[in-house]
């Protein structure tokens, strides 16, 4: 493999990764290389390299071949390989397939999914409702996959358990005050309440992207869209994913675009023996409840590079906390809830 790519590391000059080691990357680079080989594939080299402390992503060319990706995940969301392995089998045609993976080690091999939706044309809030609608449909075709998707290491944010994650994560958040710690306890009574009135409702849980924003899926072609980077992803309820896009759609469009894609996306869910009103109400407290995913997936960065930015880590975990002081009603009376 011919080296000739700059190394892109963003934010983050000083993160140490594994790709700082000359052993591993020898060997991350050959195990890439030995897949493409096997479909035929070789004069392989780098056109670019992305370092950030929740991941490694090469991109190489080939000759006679489509560029291809390359992404090394730290152990705490190292079950994106096989999970992304799964996803192609489930839903096919709504996530990328990936040409090889290795689940021990958390490697992937991927193909190039085209147009990010960010740069593609005409990508407002119709494109958005659209997204969002196909979202929902892998989702709702995902929650008979619970079982499978939890052998597979992805961690789970169940309604049931989501008090015990909440409870670790703000003992465990070192960048959170005493005041901000103490009225998140203080919340914990409120937020079991939130959580037995979504289980009641009876929507099962799926799996949750939890970073679903416009960087975060392709489309190669006017309303079809290929979501990937499920490194953040949990298994939780399912409305839990609208808490970044749903977020994004109000600091890019304005609260009027909220109701279109907060109903957009819960016309998949209709026909489940629950209302419209529940449904938009179980949305309003899912949404509220995703900064927990949120603040959990700040933690899953390489080990490395987790001691050099716990403080980096531990201040957005304690900002997505945050979110749950302010009350969910706010989303009702910005026209999430109408």
């Amino acid at each position: 493999m011919r080296d000739e790519a700059l190394v892109d590391r963003g934010a983050y000059p000083d993160v140490v990764t594994p790709w700082d080691d000359p052993d591993w990357r020898a060997d991350a680079l050959a195990w890439a290389e030995r897949g493409l080989a096997v479909r035929g594939w070789t004069g392989v080299w780098r056109v670019a390299v992305r370092v950030r402390p929740w991941s490694v992503l090469v991109r190489m060319s080939v000759v006679g071949g489509p560029d291809v990706w390359f992404k090394a995940n730290p152990p705490g969301s190292a079950f994106e390989a096989g999970l992304t392995e799964a996803l192609a089998r489930w839903v096919p045609g709504h996530v990328l397939e990936p040409l090889a993976v290795d689940t021990e080690r958390g490697w992937s091999l991927l193909p190039d999914g085209g147009t990010l939706f960010r740069d593609a044309p005409g990508a407002g809030v119709g494109a958005w409702e659209q997204a969002l609608q196909q979202y929902a449909t892998v989702q709702r075709a995902l929650c008979s996959r619970v079982e499978e998707i939890d052998r597979l290491g992805v961690p789970d944010a169940r309604t049931t358990v989501l008090p015990e994650v909440f409870d670790r994560i703000v003992e465990e958040n070192a960048a959170l005050d005493a005041d901000t710690r103490a009225a998140l306890r203080a919340l914990r009574p409120r937020l079991v309440e939130w959580c037995e009135e979504l289980a009641a409702l009876g929507i099962p849980g799926s799996l949750d992207h939890a970073d679903l924003h416009d960087g975060q899926l392709f489309a190669p072609e006017p309303g079809r869209f290929t979501f990937f980077d499920w490194g953040d992803a949990a298994v939780s309820h399912p409305f839990c994913s609208l808490f970044v896009p749903l977020n994004s759609a109000v600091e890019r469009y304005g609260q009027q675009a909220l109701p279109r894609l907060r109903d957009a996306y819960l016309d998949a869910w209709t026909g489940m023996g629950v209302t419209p009103a529940e449904l938009r109400r179980a949305a309003v407290l899912a949404r509220h409840l995703g900064a927990i995913g949120r603040a959990c997936s700040w933690a899953r960065l390489f080990p490395t590079a987790l001691r050099g930015l716990a403080d980096v880590a531990g201040a957005g975990g304690a900002q997505s906390l945050r979110e749950l002081l302010s009350d969910p009603a706010r989303n009702e009376a910005s026209g999430a809830g109408r």
